[in-house]
């Protein structure tokens, strides 16, 4: 396949004197000198041309008015700045248009000039390279499934130009122009319109808040990113909208039923028992999950267990300790000896004696849509959590995970595949619900758009919605000292999805030993498992 965007983002010529160094706070690559980068650009809108030949609207290209490239310059290096693909602004001595796109690593010339710095290895040089050809790929084939989503309506081709060359304004951090693109979005992008017309607009909040966080261009630096911010909308509403979530749609569903089976398993002949649930299953009412795994215990073959003990992680100690007298009441009710305890820490700050372990005792862990929140760039909190899980030797720990690509280095990569991974949900949204139904528009602006937004609009410790793809995750367990326990069940969760979900357009499919639920071949969630 001819990568028409790839050949535009992955090229990067270093002017004369300058060295290229690899930051590890910013997961790219930065200028030793902070001199003027000279790029060979090119237009990647063919893509959109190929797949739009009528359609007069493309993206905006990279040269200005005369028709010759700018030359984009490097502003310092921040911890907490807008990665790389924000690293460059167009220099005003240029002058011409403020248009401009992210620069691309990938010719011969490129990587033979790539002078390597004291104390840095050649394989962060390769990394980095690797992470800009990545992110390339997720662009152009996001852009290019979406327009053939689209192709068919006129409006929603003009939209999705237009989303993207908003994004590639707010990269930019042309603010003049950026703010012309969003008064635009917001005619067009409605909360109540196509399902591609409601994702648009969860993206506009994004793309807009973003744009309220940078400088104008020109100037150096960048307004500090503030926290995740859970106070924007009420708490109530979005744990109503996280409850009908898990009514509506199989996405969570999906990962309780899979994991209980895994616990049910590793269980199986055990007296005595313990799940180590790290947030308690998102914190939705009742405890959902554990009621099933309860009767399940009940009806399986011989005696119930003796003692069943659920220790639940998480910062709502009152809320786990409700959930936790509830399901002890559940338990007793059905003959079931049941010890709930909770332990108030958030995930980072987690050590093996906070959960008690007893002799002879069957250990498991349960994660469900949790770790991707302590993946940051240094690695460093992830291993630390899995350090601690490691140490517990659970016989098995169920991992959950939305399996998309939502943590790359690059700003317009990490857009595009969360453009075509939240286009697939409300499109599935779309079936499930008619078009005005308030449970929809719920599930919608008080959950995913929240999502959507920490995805597009933060960076740093602000921004954790950092989702990763199963594969990513296989190499994390690896190198945390964790073996892949294949789970073997896939005809048995597709009797299941068929059981709560009428819909076609959800499947479960086998990939390496996970099962993955996607909608019309687009994964959404995969469901693995791990011993020490």
């Amino acid at each position: 396949m001819i990568h028409d965007m790839a050949n535009v983002f992955l090229s990067l010529e270093p002017c004369n004197g300058d060295q290229i160094g690899y930051d590890p706070m910013e997961n790219g690559l930065y200028l030793s000198h902070h001199k003027e980068l000279s790029y060979s650009l090119n237009p990647y809108t063919s893509v959109l041309k190929r797949n739009a030949p009528t359609n007069n609207m493309i993206i905006s290209t990279l040269s200005n008015d005369s028709g010759s490239f700018k030359r984009l310059r490097r502003t310092p290096s921040l911890g907490e700045s807008f990665g790389s693909s924000t690293f460059y602004s167009t220099d005003s001595s240029s002058g011409g248009s403020n248009n401009c796109s992210l620069p691309r690593i990938g010719s011969t010339n490129s990587v033979n000039s790539l002078s390597l710095q004291p104390g840095l290895h050649f394989r962060d040089h390769v990394w980095a390279l690797n992470q800009r050809y990545l992110a390339a790929e997720a662009i152009e084939e996001a852009a290019a499934d979406i327009i053939n989503q689209e192709e068919e309506n006129g409006e929603g081709m003009k939209l999705v130009q237009l989303l993207i060359t908003c994004a590639e304004a707010v990269a930019c951090r042309d603010k003049s122009r950026a703010s012309v693109l969003l008064s635009e979005l917001r005619a067009s992008a409605l909360v109540f319109g196509t399902s591609f017309q409601r994702v648009a607009s969860c993206f506009m909040q994004g793309l807009a808040d973003r744009l309220a966080l940078v400088q104008p261009l020109g100037t150096v630096g960048y307004v500090a990113t503030p926290a995740m911010n859970k106070t924007d909308i009420a708490l109530e509403k979005k744990e109503e909208a996280l409850r009908l979530l898990y009514e509506t749609c199989p996405h969570i569903q999906f990962g309780h039923f899979v994991a209980n089976c895994s616990i049910l398993e590793a269980f199986e002949g055990e007296s005595f028992i313990h799940v180590v649930d790290l947030g308690m299953s998102l914190g939705l009412p009742h405890g959902h999950q554990w009621r099933r795994l309860i009767q399940s215990l009940v009806n399986r073959p011989g005696q119930p267990p003796h003692r069943l003990r659920i220790t639940a992680v998480g910062q709502n100690i009152e809320k786990l300790q409700i959930i936790g007298d509830e399901l002890e009441d559940y338990a007793r009710s059905l003959g079931i000896n049941l010890e709930f305890s909770a332990v108030e820490s958030n995930l980072e700050n987690l050590k093996p004696k906070d959960i008690k372990v007893y002799d002879g005792e069957v250990l498991v862990v349960n994660s469900i849509l949790q770790l991707h929140c302590v993946v940051k760039e240094s690695r460093g909190a992830l291993n630390s959590v899995l350090q601690v899980v490691h140490e517990l030797s659970p016989k098995i720990l169920v991992l959950v995970e939305q399996d998309s690509s939502h943590n790359g280095p690059f700003f317009l990569g990490r857009f595009m595949e969360a453009l075509h991974y939240y286009s697939a949900i409300f499109d599935s949204l779309d079936v499930m619900l008619p078009k005005y139904d308030t449970r929809r528009a719920k599930i919608e602006q008080f959950y995913f758009a929240e999502e959507i937004k920490n995805i597009v609009s933060c960076e740093g410790p602000a921004r954790v919605e950092r989702h990763e793809r199963v594969d990513q995750w296989r190499r994390r367990m690896s190198r945390a000292g964790f073996q892949a326990a294949p789970i073997k069940m896939v005809s048995q969760a597709k009797q299941w999805l068929a059981k709560v979900n009428g819909h076609e357009g959800f499947t479960i499919t086998e990939e390496k030993g996970c099962l993955v639920l996607g909608w019309k071949s687009k994964p959404i969630v995969a469901a693995s498992c791990w011993k020490c």
